[in-house]
């Protein structure tokens, strides 16, 4: 039992005091963004689509500085990926409705691929149960696919809220969970 004057040190060498405030912290923060996420789902993704269009112009500029170094082995690679950085990186900012239905469209390619692909493992192969949750995975992935592409904006702005949902479930489990680690080490320290 450690006494008042003691510090309970917690796996991974931070003080006990520390955890269960950066627990709390974090829960939160993730509660926050997901009641943000979930009420203002196009303007939250209007502010990532901008922050990503920053790191990319960003990422650009630093390619430039790269390809000015006489020792770089592949200069004018460097230079035209920095170009191409700094021209997408703008056209994100510029055009956010843009930005969101790319965005949309890969998630929705992402999952026509993935449920194609689990599809064909489910009608090829496995034990019959496998195959099953396989086949049933491959429709839905597929499905959820087809609608993201059909219509990838609207699509993004309710995968958006859900996310947020997420979010906000998640952040109530972290600060009970900030709670429920303080009151463990208030009975470990007496």
């Amino acid at each position: 039992m450690a006494s008042d004057t003691e510090v309970v040190v917690v796996e991974g060498g931070l003080p006990s005091k520390y955890v269960w405030q950066m627990e709390l912290v974090t829960g939160i923060i993730t509660l926050g963004l997901g009641i943000v996420l979930s009420l203002k789902p196009s303007q939250s993704l209007n502010v990532v689509c901008v922050f990503i269009g920053i790191l990319l112009i960003i990422g650009g500029i630093f390619h430039f500085i790269r390809a000015l170094d006489h020792d770089e082995q592949h200069r004018a690679w460097i230079a035209i990926a920095g170009l191409l950085e700094v021209v997408i990186g703008v056209v994100m900012i510029r055009h956010l409705s843009l930005t969101k239905s790319v965005i949309g469209l890969l998630i929705g390619i992402v999952w026509i691929v993935q449920g194609v692909v689990a599809l064909l493992s489910g009608i090829m192969g496995g034990t019959k149960g496998t195959r099953s949750w396989s086949i049933g995975f491959g429709i839905i992935s597929l499905v959820a696919g087809i609608v993201v592409v059909s219509v990838p904006e609207n699509s993004v702005n309710a995968l958006a809220v859900l996310l947020g949902i997420w979010f906000i479930v998640m952040g109530l489990f972290e600060l009970a969970a900030g709670f429920v680690l303080r009151s463990e080490l208030k009975k470990a320290s007496s």
